[in-house]
């Protein structure tokens, strides 16, 4: 026993990088490969970006968008088409996931719609409009809690012209539509309050109207109104779109309120089933998209049929989903800390917090691989931020409880790079882009990689990294 333990232990010293991620997954992989020991990410050669703009960098690959949008809508058509499905299909980009304009420019290339939560998302959509990206046919799904100002972007909107879906989340929230709203037969959704998770801390969202009270809430409001027809039903849960009973169970009672809703409500013609379509967080990752489509497709079909009603167009909000796999970011290790006999320190020239705050505020992992030296031996190490707080810390990985990186020597004549992948959802809207960050860390540069009609990658400067004149101005120096 004891000589295999010591051979175990010297086969596994004696493994490189290399060797540890290709044993451990299916690897190289899509958006991943590795050309003398140097990572690429959709083909994109890291090290050469790195000379080119150092880091900390924040990368955004503007193809995997619309890649990402076309894979979904080719899905979705698909399944209908196997089960003979007769609504249609509308994709909508949720813009709080990335309100950057160079997002919503490559978003709107791909014939979507729009779903907004603020109402600092209607200029945005004026913008748009005024750039050509989308017509007064692009359906504009407005949800979220809505305070008056809010309310009055979306009633310039439809006064306007444009084809907005007011999306009632509260009972009240119609009485402004009413008194403001110029035209006849605004279409409304409403969004169901859905039940949550067991786990939770609370039993129902506090999103939506309740579904006992959303029947007699439509005889007594809509119905017979002049100015309003029910166009949509809106269903989401937190957990987003996967394969549980509880996401089953919840998608047929939205359906069961849908069913009544249409016997008494014919210009009902919509589902919307939210956003949460996963995205790959690790090179384990494992969802079927192909089988959750089918299966939604075709289970609101069956219902359908088995009541006698026609099928719903079908709307989605993905956000996550269309803009996370875009997003990498880059850091330098600056240094390497033996705290005690166990734990390695891998210092980054950044911050979790400022820059990937979904790391410490919900645990989020992404994907993380060296970006060179994959030739090294490897080691056990928690990497560690710049700031003060014991949270600026990652130290596990979405497969396992650890973090593994290649071995690093004082005398290392090139720095290891790491880069954490799929970062392109939230990370800038929740650190705060443009303001200023705990310790006063700075915001890292931002580059856009693009390809041009050769096929050839192209670069541009988005951002250069927080300059201290910037965060003294903000704070009133």
């Amino acid at each position: 026993m004891k000589e295999q333990k010591e051979r175990i232990y010297k086969e596994t010293k004696e493994k490189n990088y290399s060797d540890l991620i290709n044993q451990t997954f299916n690897f190289p992989q899509e958006g991943f490969k590795v050309t003398d020991n140097e990572l690429s990410f959709n083909d994109i050669p890291l090290m050469d970006i790195i000379k080119q703009y150092g880091t900390p960098l924040k990368i955004t690959y503007l193809p995997k968008i619309g890649q990402q949008i076309q894979k979904a809508k080719k899905l979705f058509n698909v399944a209908m088409a196997k089960v003979d499905y007769k609504g249609k299909y509308f994709y909508c980009y949720c813009t709080k996931s990335s309100h950057f304009s160079f997002i919503t420019d490559e978003v709107l290339k791909n014939d979507v719609h729009i779903e907004t939560s603020s109402a600092f998302d209607i200029p945005i959509i004026k913008e748009q409009f005024k750039k050509k990206h989308l017509s007064k046919d692009t359906y504009i799904i407005c949800n979220g809690y809505k305070r008056p100002l809010y309310q009055q972007n979306i009633v310039e909107l439809i006064n306007e012209g444009f084809n907005v879906i007011p999306v009632l989340d509260h009972k009240k929230e119609i009485d402004y539509y009413q008194k403001h709203i110029k035209v006849p037969k605004t279409k409304l959704g409403i969004r169901i309050s859905t039940e949550e998770e067991p786990s939770f801390l609370f039993y129902s969202s506090r999103l939506g109207i309740r579904h006992t009270d959303i029947l007699s809430y439509y005889k007594e409001k809509i119905k017979d109104n002049p100015k309003f027809e029910l166009k949509l039903l809106h269903f989401f849960i937190n957990t987003g779109i996967k394969d549980t009973i509880y996401y089953w169970t919840e998608l047929i009672k939205c359906m069961n309120i849908y069913l009544e809703l249409k016997k008494i409500c014919p210009t009902l013609d919509s589902l919307n089933i939210g956003g949460g379509m996963p995205i790959r967080n690790s090179l384990g990752f494992e969802y079927d998209y192909e089988y959750m489509i089918e299966e939604i497709v075709e289970q609101i079909k069956s219902f359908c049929t088995q009541n006698e009603i026609d099928e719903p167009n079908i709307f989605t909000e993905f956000g996550s989903y269309t803009v996370g796999e875009s997003g990498a970011t880059l850091y330098s290790i600056i240094d390497q800390k033996q705290q005690n006999d166990r734990e390695t320190w891998y210092m980054i020239d950044s911050s979790f917090i400022t820059t990937l705050p979904d790391t410490w505020g919900i645990n989020q992992r992404f994907i993380l691989l060296a970006v060179n030296h994959w030739d090294k031996p490897f080691q056990n190490v928690n990497l560690g931020g710049l700031t003060c707080d014991s949270m600026d810390y990652y130290n596990s990985e979405a497969h396992t409880n650890q973090v593994f990186l290649p071995k690093i020597s004082d005398d290392e004549k090139q720095p290891l790079y790491i880069g954490f992948f799929h970062t392109g959802a939230y990370q800038e809207s929740l650190a705060g882009y443009g303001g200023t960050q705990h310790c006063l860390i700075p915001a890292p540069k931002h580059i856009l990689v693009d390809r041009d009609e050769k096929g050839e990658i192209t670069t541009r400067l988005f951002a250069k990294e927080q300059s201290y004149k910037s965060m003294l101005k903000i704070l009133g120096y």
